[in-house]
């Protein structure tokens, strides 16, 4: 394992653990807004990482992506337990909660490219030295959170898309998505592994031209 390697891994790590953090007390934020506190009372509602971290999903797998040099990067945290007997209107309101996770990405994404455009007006983005670590964990910031965004909105199961795509469908259609749960991970190793998931850098590098024009 080369040094540029591990240095690259601990740079990422930061922002993907806060920001994995941030998407999931955005979930347990609006569980409470619509009334349920389950997410709440279990602790979820916070931005400490330790209550969400999925060994596998937050640690393992990124870090495999890195080191493997695959070109995708991304992971997940430990899903936020909402219990439909709490809400009231389940179906809007389990869009509205799964449609919080990619939206708190999309707001941080604004917010990591902006502490860039302060650097860059300082004179700052680009230079050496103890700012550099500081610099391109903001880039990644961008980077991040634009990838767990558009990842996040794929309407595969177990992913926010498909609460969300359920929530807009009728309830019959809506019962196919929720039969076929348990086949979503494998749908997504497979399009992992054939490729196809490559196509969300198209999007993605769309959104960091605009978000980083001038910068970088």
């Amino acid at each position: 394992m080369g040094q540029e390697k591990i240095y690259q891994l601990l740079i990422f790590i930061v922002p993907l653990l806060f920001s994995l953090s941030f998407h999931e007390a955005a979930h347990a934020w609006m569980a409470k807004r619509k009334g349920d506190r389950t997410a709440e009372l279990l602790g979820r509602l916070t931005l400490n990482p330790i209550a969400h971290i999925d060994i596998f999903g937050t640690v393992l797998f990124p870090a495999i992506l890195i080191l493997s040099g695959s070109g995708v990067l991304f992971g997940w945290a430990k899903p936020v337990p909402v219990n439909p007997l709490n809400l009231k209107h389940y179906r809007q309101d389990n869009l509205m909660i799964s449609l919080a996770g990619p939206v708190s990405n999309l707001i941080l994404a604004v917010a990591f490219a902006l502490a860039l455009h302060t650097l860059a007006g300082m004179g700052i983005v680009g230079s050496g030295g103890f700012l550099r670590p500081l610099t391109l964990m903001l880039y990644y910031g961008v980077a991040l959170n634009l990838a767990l965004a558009f990842f996040n909105l794929l309407p595969i199961p177990p992913l926010d898309g498909s609460h969300i795509l359920a929530g807009l469908l009728q309830e019959r259609h809506a019962q196919l998505i929720d039969r076929y749960q348990q086949m979503g991970f494998l749908v997504l190793i497979v399009l992992l592994m054939s490729g196809v998931l490559r196509y969300l850098w198209y999007p993605i590098q769309f959104c960091m031209n605009l978000l980083l024009a001038g910068v970088v």
